[in-house]
């Protein structure tokens, strides 16, 4: 009993003790993990952690463990620490069967709701357990789970969260508001409604209802109810709510058509992000359009750029009668033509194309020919009410489109009854066309097709006159005479613009024809009935006198150079020449050499001025005043040496001095011909003189030594060489082509020094230049050049240039040229070598070299427009290469003046060009349109210069018709790659710059 007890006592003893031991541990870690718990709720997190770490690492006791781990975690979370997320699951797994394992999944979610995290929030709510949490905590749960899903846009989540709640006290509230606006965003205005109508007596939600039901009103067609909603709800927003709400308002009064009211609140909008819609300027527009503020209007047209639906066609047919209503014809065109291309509305497509037809046929238009358009509107609209206006205008628009080589196609394919007038018509046109470009042999067929349909007789004598022209200008002159007489024999032909010229240019058929008398008649009638075209007048009297000269009637040929002077031309030197050799054939030589002298002091620097001295000598020679014959060679050898009567004068002093028995003296003459002029005519009846002279003398051995050093002599040959060649010449003179070249062939082949290799080569190459075998020809023209200047010189020059310019051997062409310029006789031959060699070195990219001939040209009073245009376009041309554009512009401006056909149309696009860079864009724009109705067949500048036109648009804010025109190049213009890439840039800028502010644009 007693040892049970003692027993006892002991285990009670160190029972006791050791529950006090373990108390008082326990005890010290309660304190610790209370003063860290206390740190934790105050959010001293970093401490509370330490001091849970401390606590945890010393206590063997399971549950403090627990807690403390959980405490830890939290910290991490609240801390922001890497690894946090570690920590919690940690936790859990450590130990799983702590009450507080679903507590900590909803602490961590709700501390990540509360910072704003909601995706971390809903990745740590999805971790919960929601089933045995309180009413309180469940219904916080599911509000907070459902508001993260609603960030995240997953309506479908966030409403059945929503849904959970909508009776709570606490949550119901925002749930619904919520559950509100998700119907609204998804279009559920019914939904939305009934949401917002539950919270709509509370003021933090009412607030921001306003502008919700004020844009659900909207777009449900409650306009006026939108409209008071937005009025109420206006003086309690800012910013872009005040901005949205001023487009319900104003878009509202806009679909009540009460646009005076819409105005300023659709200009109170401020786009989203700065940046409006199409449909956005189409309201502005057309509200500012229904007021007729029409300029307005098509500044918020215009902006709409790309648009492809109902709105934008709307808006491009009200913006094209905008145009319309402010004389802005080329601008409603375009409207009208990107509207109808749209087929949403087909009433207003049908109505868009109509006017888009008639516009072209008013104003031209730059895409499409005319007639093109009118055909294409028939097709599509076959049984129009405005058919029989539009066929009037279809076949009018084949002549006043001006595009004939387009309106020939479409004619072509279309010769109906009613066409066959306007298919004359356009032929000949067409023809003029072609004329005008050197394009004789096609302007000769269509001149022909013109005559044949005899339509009306007025255009069918204007294409005789022309297809004349054509006939003249391919050498075919009998023809020419013949087409001038059908001409001249017409009822209508008085009554044509080309009637005033007939007589002159017949006269000229005749002239070439040689058949004098025949042009002396009609130059002579010419001359009485024109007197203010000074220039043909100037040139009929110069050649009604060299007709009258060749048939022999002198005194007539002088009375008509007399007339020629007194019109104080640049052909009066000729006049005058003529005039005073006229008197050596009338038995005046004493009137022959006064009007010499005369005409060598008045014209020193005249072409004729050597003929006339050589004339003169030989008159003084003929009248037996030998030595004052002999001054005037001299002055001709000494001032004119280049002259290819300077062989023949000296030969001429040598004959008079032998005649004199000066025979020392004409041996140094006659020696003088043969060393300056070796194989010449001249240096070969030099050497029969001096023949004479040596025999004379008994010193034929001394001729023999000397002939043997003249490479053109072979004595012992001199019968062969003779009779060769009269062989070849003969058969040349019968017109005999291919047995003369045979001929001149085995001649220069046999004797290619012989007496008569000069005449050889020149006629053999002649006769393969007619024979269009010009190749073969080159090398006897460079024999006769090679030789000093004799009388096949300059012809040969002319045509070696003919050669390689036809070849493009500019390398070869251009010194050949160039002795022309300075050898030619002939001024016709210098203008010849002048423009070619302006153009040569253009060719060559030697622009300075191309410019300094082209002044030369222009200054050159006898040249035609045409030559002068040539000259006014490399001058221009070169100065574009080079970037001096000042001197362009001034060159282009000159070209304007006198310039036809294509080279027209690229003056006009550098007149456009050099209007838009001075930012006279409206100017600029005149021009082009002049191109795109004078000239549309000339299709490349027309491309080019729309681009211009594209540029001045922009230039003057009219972005629709800028990127219209682009877009409309890029379309129809594909073969010049060049015009493609450039509008392709300029579209891409603008449509840059216009995307800053208009959210519709996509490039």
């Amino acid at each position: 009993m007693i040892k049970y007890l003692k027993l006892s006592f002991l285990l009670v003893f160190f029972s006791a003790t050791l529950t006090a031991q373990q108390s008082s541990v326990y005890t010290h870690e309660l304190t610790e993990f209370n003063r860290a718990l206390e740190l934790y709720k105050n959010k001293q997190y970093q401490s509370a952690q330490i001091l849970f770490d401390n606590v945890k690492s010393s206590t063997d006791n399971m549950e403090v463990a627990s807690d403390c781990a959980y405490y830890i975690a939290n910290c991490a979370i609240r801390l922001n620490q890497m690894g946090a997320d570690v920590l919690v699951e940690s936790f859990v797994t450590d130990y799983p069967t702590s009450t507080k394992t679903n507590q900590a999944y909803i602490e961590v979610a709700h501390y990540y709701f509360d910072e704003g995290n909601y995706p971390k929030a809903l990745e740590w709510f999805d971790k919960a357990d929601s089933n045995n949490m309180s009413l309180a905590d469940r219904e916080k749960y599911n509000f907070q789970k459902g508001y993260a899903h609603f960030t995240a846009k997953n309506t479908k989540e966030a409403t059945k969260y929503f849904n959970q709640v909508v009776n709570s006290k606490t949550f119901g509230s925002q749930a619904k508001y919520y559950l509100g606006y998700m119907s609204y965003e998804t279009d559920d205005y019914k939904s939305a409604n009934e949401y917002f109508e539950q919270v709509s007596d509370q003021d933090k939600y009412k607030e921001k209802m306003g502008y919700f039901q004020a844009d659900m009103n909207f777009k449900l067609g409650n306009f006026q109810n939108a409209i008071d909603l937005g009025l109420e709800q206006m003086p309690k927003s800012k910013g872009e709510e005040k901005s949205e709400l001023s487009k319900i308002i104003g878009e509202s009064y806009f679909n009540l058509k009460q646009y005076d009211k819409a105005l300023p609140y659709l200009l109170d909008y401020k786009g989203k992000k700065g940046k409006w819609t199409n449909t956005d300027f189409y309201q502005f527009g057309y509200t500012y359009y229904q007021q007729k503020d029409y300029e307005n209007a098509i500044s918020q047209f215009n902006k709409i750029i790309g648009g492809n639906d109902a709105v934008a066609q709307n808006a491009y047919y009200h913006l094209a009668e905008s145009y319309l209503k402010t004389d802005k014809k080329q601008q409603a065109l375009n409207a009208f033509k990107t509207a109808s291309e749209m087929e949403f509305d087909l009433k207003i497509q049908e109505d868009a194309y109509l006017n888009y037809a008639k516009l072209s046929y008013e104003i031209g238009n730059p895409y499409k020919s005319v007639p093109e358009v009118m055909n294409d509107y028939m097709a599509k609209y076959p049984n129009t009410p405005y058919k029989s206006e539009i066929n009037t205008l279809l076949i009018s628009s084949y002549i006043t489109s001006k595009n004939y080589k387009e309106a020939l196609v479409l004619l072509e394919k279309s010769k109906s009854p009613e066409n066959k007038l306007a298919y004359q018509k356009v032929t000949f046109y067409r023809g003029l066309e072609l004329y005008t470009d050197g394009d004789y042999k096609g302007a000769y067929a269509l001149f022909k097709k013109s005559i044949a349909e005899n339509k009306e007789a007025k255009f069918t004598a204007r294409a005789t006159f022309w297809k004349a022209e054509t006939e003249y200008n391919l050498d075919q002159f009998e023809d020419a005479k013949l087409s001038f007489k059908q001409f001249l024999n017409s009822a209508e032909a008085s009554n044509t613009p080309e009637f005033k010229n007939a007589n002159y240019n017949l006269a000229y058929s005749y002239f070439k024809l040689k058949e004098y008398e025949n042009a002396i008649q009609y130059f002579d009638t010419f001359t009485k009935s024109s007197k203010e075209d000074r220039v043909r007048l100037t040139d009929a009297y110069l050649r009604l006198g060299d007709c009258n000269f060749m048939a022999a009637k002198y005194w007539p040929a002088m009375d008509a150079y007399n007339k020629a002077i007194d019109l104080k031309s640049v052909d009066a030197d000729y006049a005058a020449f003529q005039k005073g050799i006229s008197y050596g054939f009338v038995s005046k030589p004493d009137r022959k050499i006064e009007d010499l002298e005369k005409f060598s002091k008045s014209f020193p620097n005249s072409k004729y001025a050597d003929d006339a001295l050589y004339e003169l000598g030989n008159t003084y020679v003929n009248q037996n005043q030998n030595e004052k014959g002999i001054s005037a060679y001299d002055k001709l050898i000494n001032s004119y040496k280049t002259s290819s009567y300077v062989a023949k004068a000296i030969l001429k002093q040598g004959l008079i001095y032998y005649n004199s028995n000066k025979v020392d003296l004409a041996l140094t003459k006659f020696k003088k011909v043969v060393a300056e002029y070796p194989n010449s005519p001249e240096s070969v009846e030099a050497v029969s003189s001096a023949r004479l002279i040596y025999l004379d003398k008994g010193q034929v051995d001394q001729y023999a030594d000397w002939v043997k050093t003249l490479s053109f002599i072979e004595v012992s040959d001199a019968d062969l060489d003779n009779d060769t060649y009269d062989s070849a010449e003969k058969q040349y003179l019968q017109n005999n082509n291919k047995q003369a070249i045979s001929g001149f062939t085995s001649y220069v082949s046999k004797f290619p020094n012989g007496l008569h290799a000069l005449k050889a080569n020149f006629y053999l190459a002649q006769l393969y230049f007619a024979d269009n075998l010009e190749a073969n020809s080159v090398k006897h023209y460079e024999f006769v050049v090679s030789k000093s200047r004799n009388e096949f010189t300059e012809q040969a020059l002319a045509r070696l240039c003919q050669v390689h310019l036809k070849t493009k051997s500019f390398d070869s062409a251009i010194p050949v040229l160039k002795r022309l310029e300075t050898e030619a006789e002939f001024p016709q031959n210098i203008t010849y070598a002048q423009s070619n060699l302006m153009k040569s070195y253009y060719e060559k990219q030697d622009f300075t070299s191309a410019v300094v001939y082209a002044d030369k040209v222009l200054k050159n009073d006898k040249v035609d427009d045409r030559i002068k245009s040539d000259a006014q376009i490399i001058v221009a041309r070169s100065a574009i290469k080079t970037n001096d554009e000042a001197k362009a512009k001034e060159a282009y401006a000159k070209l304007q003046k006198i310039a036809k056909g294509e080279l027209a149309a690229e003056a006009l696009y550098y007149d456009a060009y050099f209007k838009n860079k001075e930012g006279k864009y409206e100017s600029s724009n005149v021009v082009v349109q002049k191109i795109a109705k004078d000239y549309s067949g000339y299709k490349y500048f027309g491309a080019k210069s729309l681009i211009i036109m594209a540029k001045n648009f922009y230039g003057l804010k009219d972005s629709f018709q800028a990127t219209y025109i682009l877009e409309s190049v890029i379309e129809n213009f594909q073969e010049y790659k060049d015009v493609i890439e450039e509008a392709q840039n300029e579209l891409d800028f603008i449509k840059g710059e216009e995307a800053k502010r208009n959210s519709s644009i996509t490039n």
